[in-house]
């Protein structure tokens, strides 16, 4: 039997055939496949006569019948029932189950990547820190959720662009000034001149020392010497954003984050762009002058109260670039747009929207989507820990990445869902033990190779290994946990929820790490042996593609 290697996919397409034959004036009705919650109602379940009872005026059991009858003959099926009032119960048959070790072993790192996105482009903006000091471990979070959506939406078959958006504009930015140009002077946080909302962190003294040593910083597109002046602001604004932007780079790189295009505040407003969004808002009827300010009627678009894009000494409000952006990744050709922001964001969201809805440029409404991720709480030695010395006045990424390593930092802040409020346990994740979940996935990839390494076979052979001596109820448990991988993708990309596939990899680690206690590999019945390190082979392939998409490593030796 040739290797199914989506199951779902492949029985959805046969029900659409059968559906072809039943009622062809309603074939473009969604299929729905689900996983019954008793494994007695079979391997999937099918809705489809239910759906049509109505357009068809039939009962359900009555189409249910003919869908059945009308199904591709296949030696995928091994059985279909019909229960309750017309769900159609599909039993997949052994040897289609048991084909997955190899189709699993043949497709190698291909293995779960599915076409839903069928080559269409989206781009996931992400981090997108203001640059005005070391990451934290809230920007940890969203590099690791952003960075790991990426690569499920990849393997989902999107074509994904990765984008960080520096806000190196506005009054942070000019707080980051005054406080590197007060060290430059030799001023310091203790000073009674100091402002309030100056920067104190030891990076500060880094950067003004660095500026009056003159060297020379490359960020990105920045190649930018320091000029030895204190008295000189916008020489030191410059230097001190670019200065920031190639820390927090260095920082991304150490977390194994990449991007392909870097977009800057700044570029929008002397290119124009925030002149000609705010012009094409004034033209669209949508704005009125008042109180010496100009309003955009979001009221219109569904806000709750109007806002102020330019206010009263001439500057714009924060939303109105944020709009200007925006148009420029639809005027990209990005037809799909994905922001991963922390949740203080959530009030911007109706705010762009309705400015790009007010722009009438035929941007979808509800564009674009958005990720919001809760804040993270560090605890060491059971304690909160608030404070990074070089940050001043938060716990740094860097700081994470040099306690524990960039593997268990990328999983323990991808491996919740976003919009939970997550502890991060450094003791947890420092340690070697099961109640740890990437050094319990981790170990189960290891054992794998431990067990082959063992043997000391070629283990190209085991590509084509009869797997019909696989029958134990833990190799069933683990063949339709394989089996479920390229659907587990699938949704994850669906629900922008890419912990969905640490919840996956740690229920397949379970699963294993069971087999592994109750089961000999090395036995002497050679079927049996191959059959065995098959799976386990495939097994191991299906951890390292799963570790691969939140983007940790899967050592073979531990």
């Amino acid at each position: 039997m040739s290797a199914v290697l989506n199951f779902k996919s492949h029985l959805s397409e046969l029900f659409a055939q059968a559906l072809r034959e039943v009622a062809p004036d309603h074939a473009d009705t969604a299929i729905v496949i689900e996983r019954p919650k008793q494994a007695s109602h079979g391997d999937y379940a099918c809705n489809l006569a239910m759906q049509l009872a109505r357009p068809l005026r039939k009962s359900p059991r009555d189409i249910a019948n003919a869908l059945i009858a009308a199904l591709p003959k296949t030696d995928f099926i091994s059985k279909v029932e019909i229960a309750g009032a017309g769900f159609i119960n599909v039993f997949i048959a052994t040897a289609a189950k048991r084909s997955v070790v190899n189709g699993v072993l043949e497709a190698g790192a291909g293995y779960g990547h599915v076409h839903v996105g069928a080559g269409r482009k989206v781009q996931v903006e992400f981090v997108s820190a203001n640059p005005t000091g070391p990451l934290h471990v809230g920007h940890g979070r969203g590099a690791a959720v952003g960075d790991c959506l990426c690569n499920v939406l990849h393997a989902a078959g999107w074509n994904v662009t990765r984008e960080f958006y520096y806000n190196d504009a506005g009054v942070q930015i000019d707080n980051l000034m005054l406080s590197v140009q007060l060290r430059c002077k030799g001023i310091t946080p203790d000073d009674p001149s100091w402002p309030e909302s100056g920067y104190r962190g030891d990076y500060i003294v880094d950067v003004a020392n660095a500026y009056m040593a003159k060297e020379t910083v490359e960020a990105d597109d920045q190649h930018i010497t320091g000029k030895g002046d204190a008295d000189d602001a916008e020489a030191i604004r410059h230097f001190a954003v670019a200065y920031l932007r190639r820390e927090q780079d260095l920082d991304l790189r150490a977390f194994e984050v990449e991007f392909d295009v870097f977009s800057l505040e700044s570029a929008l407003y002397t290119d124009g762009k925030v002149e000609e969004t705010v012009k094409k808002l004034i033209a669209s009827g949508h704005t009125y002058e008042q109180d010496d300010a100009l309003w955009l009627r979001t009221t219109d678009f569904g806000d709750d109260k109007d806002r102020v894009m330019r206010k009263s000494d001439g500057g714009y409000t924060y939303f109105v670039p944020d709009v200007a952006y925006h148009l420029d990744k639809w005027r990209r050709g990005f037809e799909r747009v994905i922001n991963e922001q922390g949740s203080d964001h959530h009030s911007t969201i109706t705010r762009v929207r309705a400015g790009l809805q007010a722009l009438n440029e035929g941007i979808p409404k509800g564009w674009p989507d958005y990720v919001l991720h809760q804040m993270v709480t560090v605890l060491k030695n059971g304690e909160e820990v608030k404070i990074s010395k070089r940050a001043g006045s938060y716990v740094t990424l860097r700081d994470l990445i040099d306690e524990v390593g960039c593997d268990a930092t990328r999983y323990f802040l991808a491996a919740r869902s976003p919009d939970s409020q997550l502890v991060f346990d450094i003791d947890l994740a420092k340690s070697q033990s099961n109640d740890n979940p990437v050094y319990y996935i981790q170990y189960a990839h290891a054992r794998v190779h431990a067990v082959l390494a063992q043997w000391g076979g070629d283990r190209q052979s085991l590509l084509q290994a009869d797997v019909s001596a696989l029958e134990s109820e833990y190799e069933t448990q683990l063949l339709q946990r394989m089996i479920d991988f390229p659907q587990v993708i699938e949704t994850a990309a669906e629900d922008l929820a890419p912990h969905q596939i640490a919840f996956y990899l740690k229920e397949l680690a379970a699963d294993f790490h069971s087999y592994y206690n109750a089961s000999r590999f090395l036995v002497e019945d050679e079927k049996v042996k191959l059959a065995r390190l098959a799976l386990i082979m495939a097994l191991a392939q299906v951890l390292k593609n799963g570790l691969a998409l939140l983007g940790v490593s899967a050592p073979e030796q531990m």
